[in-house]
């Protein structure tokens, strides 16, 4: 097998392969970047013991030092690197969840460079259920700090392509993989308080948690606000598409026929209108599909952008399963939220 030597505005896009691996490997030992495929949506990595090359991510994004990244592990052992004892509770959701979308916030170990939490006294881990991603932490013999290989606030990249539509020229490599099959980020659910509590909501549904843990898991809202967000997606406007975003909500038939109503309206003024709602006739654009629409969302403001959308409508789906993922990046997304 032979390494990929094709470049992009100075971005090395590399085949899946062994040799492949070990190339982005050695970038990332050198202090490099190197956007990587999960199952949940690219990452942006860098080696997370090395400060430098942490805070090249959040030149290369754009992203705001307060906003913490994840740590990418491809083994239990790596976890007690990065974490400072974890508990039981942490262990066996690890044991029962990873590989998986489910990033655990715990007390961070001395290992941890601050820049990776922000200054916080936790860290976030995950270990990713994609094999390209394992065999790159793995070959790099270290965690890897982690966050959506796109520019801060864009929608999150599902594909390489959507790595180089908004990193080419800012980072050393691209590791070339199929589509994301979930779509969405990781849940994130964080352990270092009395309570259990889902940060962000992601891939592994609030159900699934609740489950395991065997009690009521609430979801972070104004009640958990901070300062300094523990979890990325929790301060800024996130994952928004370029065009304006309408979110429309309320029950079933109000909605769809004020949704087809604002579309008409716009239309007649002149502009291009993307519209997103439970009556489509594609499935994967579907609300009332959320697995599909999880898996296709971020693809799907990127082709409303790319097609010179001037307005996005988007109506609501559930808020059960995955479901309440899509409604977090679409509330993070809108610019305007009607409620019929």
């Amino acid at each position: 097998m032979t390494i990929s030597v094709k470049k992009v505005k100075g971005t090395l896009l590399l085949d899946g392969n062994q040799q492949a691996i070990e190339k982005a490997a050695a970038l990332l030992k050198a202090g490099g970047l190197v956007a990587f495929p999960t199952e949940t949506v690219y990452g942006l990595g860098a080696i997370a013991t090395n400060p430098a090359a942490v805070k090249k991510i959040f030149m290369a994004k754009g992203r705001p030092a307060d906003n913490p990244l994840i740590v990418h592990i491809s083994d239990l052992d790596q976890l007690n690197q990065v974490a400072d004892e974890p508990s039981p509770e942490a262990l066996m959701l690890a044991r029962r969840f990873w590989p998986g979308p489910l990033s655990l916030v715990l007390k961070r170990s001395p290992v941890v460079v601050p820049e990776i939490s922000a200054g916080l006294p936790t860290v976030a881990v995950r270990m990713p259920d994609h094999p390209l991603a394992l065999s790159l932490i793995r070959a790099a013999g270290a965690p890897i700090a982690a966050p959506s290989a796109n520019l801060a606030g864009r929608p999150s990249p599902t594909s390489y392509r959507h790595v180089l539509d908004d990193l080419r020229g800012r980072i050393d490599a691209v590791i070339i993989g199929q589509d994301c099959r979930i779509g969405v980020e990781s849940t994130v659910l964080d352990l270092s308080g009395e309570q259990p509590v889902i940060l962000r909501p992601g891939g592994l549904s609030r159900e699934e948690l609740e489950e395991a843990l065997h009690c009521h898991i609430p979801v972070a809202g104004s009640k958990f606000s901070a300062t300094k967000p523990s979890s990325p997606g929790m301060k800024y406007r996130h994952y928004a598409p370029r065009a304006p975003l309408i979110l429309i909500t309320g029950s079933p038939e109000r909605r769809f026929s004020l949704l087809n109503s604002l579309a008409a309206f716009y239309r007649r003024q002149g502009l291009q209108v993307g519209v997103l709602k439970s009556a489509a006739g594609r499935g994967w654009a579907r609300t009332d599909q959320p697995g599909r629409l999880a898996a296709n969302l971020y693809r799907l403001m990127r082709i409303f952008d790319a097609g010179g959308a001037d307005l996005i409508l988007i109506e609501e789906t559930v808020y059960t399963g995955i479901g309440l993922a899509v409604m977090n990046r679409l509330r993070k997304a809108a610019k305007r939220v009607l409620r019929t």
